[in-house]
């Protein structure tokens, strides 16, 4: 069963940065697209992110564009979500995913695995 762990979050002024951590473990880390996902209470989780299984693939929201970067470790099973120019609106638990997929997907309803996630908090 595929286990993925989540770290990194916390409180960070408007204009900081946060890298978020995720390792992976259960299967062959390899055979999977990751991402990340965000969820506010009262909303839908929205897709933020995702990198293909040999890392030189990525897609990200329109909302993070720029300021977001989402990179992956296969030696190590993890994956990362460097964040920088934060804002308010970024605020969200952030949760690490594993997918199955052949190509890279976007809604929630279509992956595989979910982490419980981490909690980014910007002040502004």
């Amino acid at each position: 069963q595929v286990q993925l762990v989540e770290s990194g979050g916390g409180l960070v002024q408007a204009g900081g940065s946060l890298r978020l951590s995720c390792v992976f473990s259960g299967r062959t880390f390899t055979t999977y697209i990751m991402g990340w996902f965000r969820h506010t209470p009262g909303r839908e989780r929205e897709f933020v992110a995702a990198i293909g299984r040999s890392g030189l693939v990525t897609s990200y929201a329109d909302s993070v564009k720029g300021r977001f970067t989402i990179s992956r470790d296969n030696a190590k099973n993890a994956v990362y979500l460097h964040m920088n120019s934060l804002k308010p609106e970024d605020t969200a638990n952030y949760s690490c995913t594993a997918d199955l997929g052949n190509v890279i997907r976007t809604k929630e309803d279509d992956i595989d695995y979910w982490g419980k996630g981490t909690l980014v908090t910007v002040s502004s």
